[in-house]
């Protein structure tokens, strides 16, 4: 059976990538091969990959909301939209769980032009600046042109001192962060330029998706029971997360 990615190009179904990421929406194994085996029975050669999420999400949901919360983190990423100015402050709240001071939205003068950056951080003496790469396609990769060009700006702001958190300081990293995926180019010419990089599947031990389960960092946009206004609504009010909700009860 062929599934159809956005890009249009088929591949094969992978039953077991469809079985694991069932199972990590937190649902036990009788309730995984149940949700799986309702979208073995409806699924048809050449569905495309968005209705194949948006079948076993549908499913999954039947079982608990919960469990399709968690299950739709990549679509709710995807929903930190549509200019990608909520995923940047997405971001800075992921790398404050991780003991860092962020701030977002930043103009700095380099050696030739000026630059806006999406996130600025400091933690244990070091500062660095990540270029959020924002998609709304399912499927889309970030080619080895924005690393390229992101390298040429990084170098134009490097060994100039900035104030930021209250100290003179230079930036010692630069990172690129998307909510999409990689292309092998992409890494490669990351690692040699020492530029960081972080997808929705990369690195494969600190991903982003490995990230938010370990810090249960789910934004709003995960929740189920939630309209497209109550969505937007909380947003606007900067309640990008779950847990800012909790905090926040009366926004």
């Amino acid at each position: 059976m062929q599934i159809k990615k956005y890009s249009g190009e088929l591949v094969p179904f992978n039953g077991e990538s469809l079985r694991h990421s069932l199972s990590r929406s937190g649902a036990n194994a009788d309730q995984v091969n149940q949700v799986y085996d309702k979208v073995l029975n409806e699924i048809y050669d050449g569905i495309s990959t968005r209705e194949l999420y948006q079948l076993a999400f549908d499913t999954l949901k039947t079982v608990r909301n919960s469990y399709a919360a968690r299950y739709s983190l990549k679509k709710a990423l995807r929903e930190l939209g549509p200019e990608g100015f909520y995923f940047e402050k997405y971001i800075a709240h992921l790398l404050r769980s991780i003991g860092y001071e962020s701030t977002t939205g930043q103009t700095v003068q380099g050696h030739a032009v000026s630059h806006e950056l999406d996130v600025v951080a400091y933690k244990d003496g070091k500062l660095i600046t990540a270029e959020c790469k924002f998609r709304n396609d399912i499927d889309a990769k970030i080619s080895v042109t924005t690393p390229m060009y992101y390298l040429s700006r990084f170098k134009d702001i490097s060994n100039i001192n900035y104030q930021f958190f209250g100290k003179q300081l230079q930036f010692q990293e630069g990172w690129l962060i998307t909510n999409a995926y990689f292309t092998s180019d992409s890494i490669d010419f990351a690692k040699y330029y020492h530029i960081n990089l972080l997808s929705w599947d990369y690195p494969k031990e600190n991903s982003i998706k490995k990230r938010v389960d370990k810090a249960v960092f789910y934004p709003v946009t995960c929740l189920t029971t939630l309209s497209d206004l109550e969505e937007q609504q909380l947003l606007k009010n900067q309640l990008i997360l779950v847990k800012d909700i909790v905090s926040n009860p009366e926004k």
